[in-house]
C-alpha cells in the first residue's frame, strides 16, 4: 500500500503510532501529521510457481477489493503475477471479490521468463527448445537469433492473447517464438533453459 501526504504529495511517510488499523502517519518532508484507517484484509492461500516447482504462501489482502487474472500480489519476499483464481467448489475465475476466493495460483516474478522455441525445418520438422529471457526483453518479427546450434529468422511471436506477425512483444507476454533457419548474424543468443536450480 503506498500512501501519499495530502499536503506535499510526498511519499517520504514514517508511522509514528499503529493501534489496530489506525494509524498515525507524519510527512518527514513537510512534517504534517494526520490519521488513515486501513480497510479489512484477509489471508488467502497463494500456490507460487517458480518454474516446474510451486511453493504455498499466504497474501494478505484488502477483502472488500476485486482480484483479477493479471494482477500482481506483493508477497513478503517476491511479486507474483495472478494466473488463476479458484472459488469454493474447486470453481475458477478470471475475475473475483478477494473475501469470495478460496486459493490464488501465480508466477513469480523474481525468477526469468521462460518461453518456447519453434524453429521449423525442412522436411515438416519441428525443433522445440524452451529458453529463459528476462521479463522486459523484446522480441521483433524479423530479428535473427540462435539458439543452440539453429539461428533462425522469427517469423511469428504467440502472447498469451494474440499471435504476431509483425511489431514486437516482451517476453512477459510471450509464450513462443516461432521461426525458420536462415543465415546472418544474430542479435542474440537465447540461453536453453534445462530445469529449476537453486
Amino acid at each position: 500500500m503506498e500512501i501519499i501526504c495530502p499536503e506535499c504529495e510526498s511519499d517520504n511517510i514514517k508511522v509514528i503510532k499503529e493501534r489496530g488499523r489506525e494509524l498515525t502517519l507524519k510527512c518527514r518532508d513537510c512534517g504534517y501529521v494526520w490519521q488513515v484507517t486501513l480497510g479489512k484484509t484477509v489471508k488467502i492461500p497463494i500456490i507460487v510457481s517458480k518454474h516446474e516447482r510451486s511453493f504455498k504462501q499466504e497474501a494478505e489482502l484488502p477483502i472488500d477489493e476485486e482480484i483479477a487474472v493479471g494482477d500482481i500480489v506483493e508477497l513478503e519476499n517476491d511479486e507474483v503475477k495472478i494466473t488463476s483464481i479458484e472459488l469454493e467448489g474447486n470453481r475458477r475465475v478470471r475475475k473475483a471479490k478477494i473475501g469470495e476466493v478460496k486459493t490464488l495460483w501465480g508466477e513469480s516474478l523474481s525468477y526469468p521468463k521462460i518461453i518456447g522455441v519453434s524453429i521449423y525445418l525442412k522436411g515438416g520438422i519441428t525443433q522445440s527448445f524452451k529458453v529463459q529471457v528476462n521479463r522486459d526483453e523484446e522480441f521483433m518479427i524479423g530479428d535473427i537469433y540462435k539458439v543452440g546450434d539453429f539461428v533462425f529468422k522469427l517469423e511469428k511471436i504467440k502472447t498469451e492473447n494474440k499471435m504476431l506477425k509483425h511489431g514486437k512483444a516482451t517476453a512477459e507476454k510471450i509464450v513462443r517464438l516461432m521461426g525458420r533457419p536462415t543465415r546472418g548474424r544474430p542479435v542474440k543468443t537465447l540461453e536453453i533453459y534445462r530445469g529449476h536450480r537453486d
